[in-house]
């Protein structure tokens, strides 16, 4: 029988979208595996399926930068430069920023009427900070919850693997629209007015400011070191970009950074409760170290307890 012109086609990787004759640069499904496994490497993300379009429009960027013709190219270029810059511009292009000023509302509640009855100064890590408005929300928690005098020996950790959005972040500078939905108390005290060529714009007060410290730090790196132990941690909506395994070494090392009975924040959609027996969910999102001040562990929740606490309402106090 005679072979059909597909058949008698050499073997090569498919292309990932039927709609690829449409694009600058060919992308096939060994492009994007590789892609997969070298961001898995370096950051520990694990692109799903259906994040193939965007690595391809956001590293074609990278290949238009370079000169290249192709994702092969790129990639091997990647691999054999071993340039640090380059690393970060292919971390960078693979990290989503979506933030807001208090998202997810129902924890800043619980961190304010956690955070006077800790031994003071207060600490708290951000670890997913993105352009800032998630450190800020927390500074302006304590300011709240602490008062000026007591907030200023507070300190907020703020970190990102993305160097770009952290730029930002410490630049402090929002679009309006970006806060216009705060309180006009919360507006009049934690931001300045843009005039003249930054009409439109705000910018946090320095004392809003002064509280955090922006650090590039990734979660997945081994070999990271912090100065201080936290009183509380925000890793919200952070996990949902790492298997289990790697969700499992995370936590692991967030466990001797925390002072005892320490609050670990998580995202909605985000559950650490059969990832580790370090933390006992407390509430709806919201995990509490089970090591006591002399570092032996507290009875960890059964199961329907955790289960209670989870449907709990926003306001359950911790």
């Amino acid at each position: 029988m005679m072979a059909t012109r597909a058949q008698q086609r050499p073997e090569r990787s498919d292309p990932v979208r039927s709609g690829e004759q449409s694009r600058d640069f060919e992308f096939t499904s060994a492009d994007f595996a590789r892609i997969r496994e070298l961001i898995h490497r370096s950051a520990g993300i694990s692109l799903s399926d259906h994040k193939r379009d965007m690595a391809y429009s956001r590293l074609a960027r990278r290949l238009r930068s370079r000169g290249l013709d192709t994702f092969k190219q790129y990639l091997d270029l990647l691999e054999a430069e071993n340039d640090p810059a380059e690393w970060e511009a292919f971390t960078n292009a693979l990290t989503t920023n979506l933030t807001a000023f208090f998202r997810e509302a129902h924890h800043f509640p619980i961190l304010a009427d956690f955070v006077p009855r800790r031994a003071q100064p207060v600490s708290v890590w951000c670890s997913a900070a993105s352009t800032g408005e998630e450190p800020y929300s927390i500074a302006m928690t304590l300011i709240e919850a602490l008062g000026d005098s007591g907030a200023r020996q507070a300190s907020v950790l703020a970190t990102d693997i993305d160097t770009q959005v952290l730029a930002k972040a410490e630049a402090g500078m929002y679009q309006f629209d970006q806060v216009k939905h705060l309180s006009p108390e919360r507006l009049k005290r934690f931001f300045l007015k843009g005039t003249g060529a930054h009409a439109g714009m705000v910018k946090v007060r320095p004392e809003v400011r002064a509280l955090v410290r922006f650090e590039q730090l990734n979660l997945t790196d081994r070999d990271y070191q912090l100065r201080s132990q936290f009183d509380a941690i925000f890793c919200r909506n952070v996990m949902i970009y790492f298997d289990k395994p790697t969700q499992a070494q995370v936590l692991a090392r967030f466990e001797p950074l925390m002072k005892a009975g320490g609050l670990l924040f998580a995202g909605h959609s985000e559950n650490f409760t059969y990832v580790t027996q370090a933390f006992k969910l407390r509430g709806q999102t919201v995990y509490e170290l089970t090591r006591d001040a002399s570092g032996a562990r507290t009875p960890t929740a059964t199961r329907g307890s955790a289960t209670a606490s989870h449907q709990a309402a926003s306001g359950v106090t911790v």
